[in-house]
């Protein structure tokens, strides 16, 4: 990561870096178990997985921009927003990105990019509508904190794991690679082991990802709230975006939903303890626990 004025917080980046150490030895069991079923087929595996990973890091980015409708803007096109960003960009001391509308009513920002030099920042004009200027900056500079971190580098890089595996376990059932195996002896019962292998490997890689993507958005709260210095505008921007959803087209929000781990705030949340394992984000309450500390840090002399 190049040098930002973006604070750190060593406790949850410990709990990241842990969270990708356990998500690399994944990766280990599942090429593992590849190579010692299929031994002499590792080439091969290895041509798959490189392509497979080379498409998703190089165009996973792009193609949920296009998705979204992100579409660049000019400063003269969108002063206030672009304005925003370059007070960002200034008190992070980073460059600027490109920055981007998308014409949704959903009120919410995402940042895409594997690099600072790639970086795309986009607000809907949803969110542009309904937020105050400090409000706005606070979403932003969440934002920019993912970008100034590389998160979505480091996002698509964990979440490959769990791409491999559901396309082993997928080819696997539908080429009827066990029932077959079943009549091969010791040999076809070992490749049996491929989809169960890579099924389990599937779920735990799951729910690694969806949790480090959590750490990683507590972490860009905390960095833009101590960038900024102004903790509950960030606050007030989660309420009230929070709160708006729920006036959004079911429609409407299930066709964004694909794209909630980009997103500042998920289309769809819930406060079931089941469903907070599969979130892509903690929930609002522990947001805005995290910002209300972080306002009386800041107020002591």
């Amino acid at each position: 990561m190049s040098q930002t004025r973006y604070t750190q917080d060593h406790g949850l980046t410990t709990r990241m870096v842990t969270t990708m150490f356990l998500i690399g030895l994944l990766y280990v069991v599942l090429v593992g178990v590849l190579l010692a079923v299929l031994g002499k087929f590792w080439p091969v595996i290895l041509i798959v997985a490189g392509a497979l990973f080379i498409a998703q890091f190089w165009f996973s980015d792009r193609i949920a921009a296009f998705g979204m409708g992100a579409r660049e803007v000019t400063p003269e096109q969108a002063p206030e927003l672009h304005g925003a960003i370059d007070r960002i960009c200034a008190l992070a001391d980073m460059p600027k990105p490109r920055v981007a509308i998308s014409q949704s009513d959903i009120p919410n920002a995402f940042a895409t990019g594997r690099s600072e030099r790639s970086a795309l920042v986009c607000a809907t004009t949803g969110l542009l509508r309904r937020l105050e200027p400090e409000e706005l900056e606070g979403v932003l500079a969440h934002e920019m904190s993912h970008v100034a971190h590389r998160d979505v580098a480091v996002m698509t890089i964990a979440s490959f794991l769990g791409v491999m595996a559901g396309l082993i376990t997928r080819f696997a059932l539908y080429s009827g690679l066990s029932s077959s195996a079943r009549n091969a002896g010791p040999a076809g019962l070992a490749i049996m082991v491929i989809p169960l292998v890579s099924s389990v490997v599937y779920v735990i890689g799951f729910l690694l990802t969806r949790l480090l993507s959590r750490y990683r958005e507590l972490s860009a709260d905390r960095a833009a709230a101590l960038l900024t210095g102004r903790p509950s505008a960030l606050a007030s921007a989660l309420t009230k975006v929070s709160g708006q959803m729920a006036r959004i087209p079911t429609r409407d929000l299930r066709k964004a939903e694909p794209y909630n781990a980009f997103f500042f705030v998920p289309a769809f949340s819930s406060k079931e303890s089941l469903s907070r394992l599969f979130s892509s984000h903690p929930t609002l309450e522990q947001r805005l626990e995290q910002l209300a500390r972080l306002s009386a840090e800041l107020a002591r002399p």
